[in-house]
């Protein structure tokens, strides 16, 4: 669709608008998965966390 090769996608196209130039790792949503399970986050309900890199910040 934008005539580039497969191997540039992810930096030209997916990236383009992220603060972070890279994707999450699952680590990463594991830890936090892992803190709003456990009791440090006892006073969290309702929220959203957006792991994107700050895509949506934009």
């Amino acid at each position: 669709m934008h005539g580039i090769p497969e191997s540039e996608v992810l930096a030209r196209v997916m990236l383009t608008e992220s603060a972070v130039k890279r994707l999450v790792e699952p680590e990463e949503v594991a830890s936090l998965v892992a803190w709003m399970a456990s009791d440090h986050a006892g006073m969290v309900t309702g929220a959203s966390y957006a792991m994107d890199g700050g895509w949506s910040a934009r």
